[in-house]
């Protein structure tokens, strides 16, 4: 106690510390092969613990669904572990129990996954796994009809909380997509022939990348790739076009018109309300010309974010939580797409304070557009966010495997991931300027929560705007596009 006393003590006389230096980052090199299947092959050695994470990458998720049969990917991915030719759920479950390991399967908006982490020494045995819940998967009725009715029970008490409904809103009303995990009415209608056909649609080796990451050398794991996938020959009944979704495109606004719309939920009686700003970014391909050079905006967009809502020390979390008292925090972020972003803010404040909170929110955004420049004291760390957060990740074969993931998905080379903290440190203040202006505003303002406690505030606070007022118990989410 008295050396926590001593430590503010001297943080008060001589105020924070300086962020120092990044860390240097020294990858191993990422070894890459085909199979004759098509099948693409990449291995990472990391030697210094005996753990080895597979991963196998599929270049779909829920872009590929449509609205009628949104979180029908994630469904069918999820039921990868839910029983085989050979193995029962249980089974499944047992079995990599047994090896000290664990196995995961899911679906993205991006892409769909299986991932097994075990010690090395056990590793051709969770690889027997690996293999047999991607490419011999039953789907049994019983685990899938247990499946929906967990992921609609779950849906159904999402779908009275404040923070869950703006997302679930945004993702139609202003970013023209769907919910990826589905809807009340789409998980209904979800059979097993649909999941099957899915599978069959989808999962094929062509396009497909098994990634190794951990305490395993290239021989080894080349050798675990052709002997569990190299006779998966299945070919994809169509060709998934990426990026196919239309883009509603509106106007370009200026910092006066910062919010295009304002759309209200109105959940009487709700505890808190829900604050966002939502906004479809172009921010193009992020894999560029698809020759090795990502989009340069990337990296503006990801040192913006951090200084506006990428973590404690930010602005909005310091304007409503630090200064105001308003929130237990604020945050931003980019949702990347494969031709474009999904930027959004959120918070959640008392109903009384949630046009205080709007107008706060605002303000931060049109200030990161039109102030003249950023202190290097307040921009240097905020790099530093996101170089040190880097670094962790990739300390772990997860975090490896997850990064060399999200590359892959974007079309983007694995060697980027060496470029990653230079890129951020080279980010000026005036790309953040020149970001800002150009892509932030016109989104829309999105405000879920007791109508009645804060409706006279906002009228008072934008008293220009004429905001779509829609009762939460009526809410049809098909119907906002």
């Amino acid at each position: 106690m008295l050396l926590a006393f001593g430590a503010v003590s001297v943080i008060a006389q001589t105020g924070l510390p300086k962020p120092g230096p990044a860390p240097g980052v020294s990858l191993p090199a990422v070894k890459e092969t085909t199979l004759k299947n098509g099948l693409r092959v990449a291995v990472v050695e990391k030697r210094n613990v005996p753990i080895v994470t597979v991963q196998l990458l599929l270049p779909f998720g829920a872009e590929s669904e449509s609205m009628d049969n949104a979180g029908l990917a994630n469904l069918t991915a999820s039921m990868l572990t839910k029983g085989t030719k050979t193995r029962s759920a249980t089974q499944i479950a047992e079995e990599i129990e047994f090896l000290g390991g664990a196995i995961n399967s899911g679906a993205g908006w991006n892409n769909s996954s299986i991932t097994v982490s075990v010690t090395s020494d056990k590793l051709d045995q969770a690889m027997a796994i690996l293999a047999d819940v991607a490419l011999n998967p039953t789907f049994p009725q019983e685990e899938l009809d247990l499946l929906k009715s967990q992921e609609i029970d779950g849906l159904t008490y999402n779908l009275t909380q404040p923070g869950f409904l703006s997302n679930y809103v945004a993702s139609v009303y202003s970013l023209n997509e769907h919910p990826a995990g589905g809807t009340l009415a789409s998980l209904r209608a979800i059979d097993r022939a649909k999941v099957v056909g899915f599978y069959e649609q989808h999962y094929v080796p062509r396009g497909t990348r098994l990634i190794f990451a951990g305490d395993i050398d290239v021989d080894q794991a080349e050798k675990y790739a052709d002997q569990y996938f190299g006779k998966w020959a299945r070919e994809p009944k169509r060709l998934m076009v990426r990026g196919s979704i239309p883009w509603r495109d509106g106007k370009k606004e200026s910092a006066d018109h910062l919010p295009t719309r304002i759309v209200i939920i109105d959940l009487p009686d709700s505890g808190q309300a829900s604050v966002s700003y939502v906004k479809r970014v172009p921010i193009g391909r992020l894999g560029g010309d698809g020759k090795g050079q990502p989009e340069p905006q990337y990296y503006s967009a990801s040192v913006l974010n951090s200084l506006l809502g990428g973590g404690y020390s930010s602005r909005l979390n310091q304007e409503i939580r630090i200064k105001r008292g308003l929130s237990y925090g604020a945050g931003s972020s980019f949702g990347w797409r494969y031709h474009d972003a999904n930027f959004s803010t959120r918070t959640q404040t008392k109903n009384e304070s949630a046009p205080e909170v709007a107008e706060i929110v605002l303000a931060e955004i049109k200030r990161l557009a039109t102030e003249e420049s950023i202190a290097a004291t307040e921009l240097d760390p905020r790099k530093s966010v996101l170089t040190g957060g880097f670094a962790r990740s990739i300390e772990t074969t997860g975090g490896l495997v997850n990064a060399l993931a999200d590359l892959y998905t974007f079309g983007i080379p694995a060697s980027e991931m060496n470029s990653y903290m230079q890129k951020v440190e080279a980010v000026s203040d005036k790309q953040i300027h020149a970001f800002a202006g150009k892509e932030l505003f016109g989104g829309d303002l999105i405000i879920v929560g007791d109508y009645a406690v804060f409706k006279d505030d906002l009228a008072k606070r934008f008293p220009n705007a004429k905001p779509t007022v829609i009762p939460a118990a009526q809410l049809d989410i098909t119907a906002l596009r």
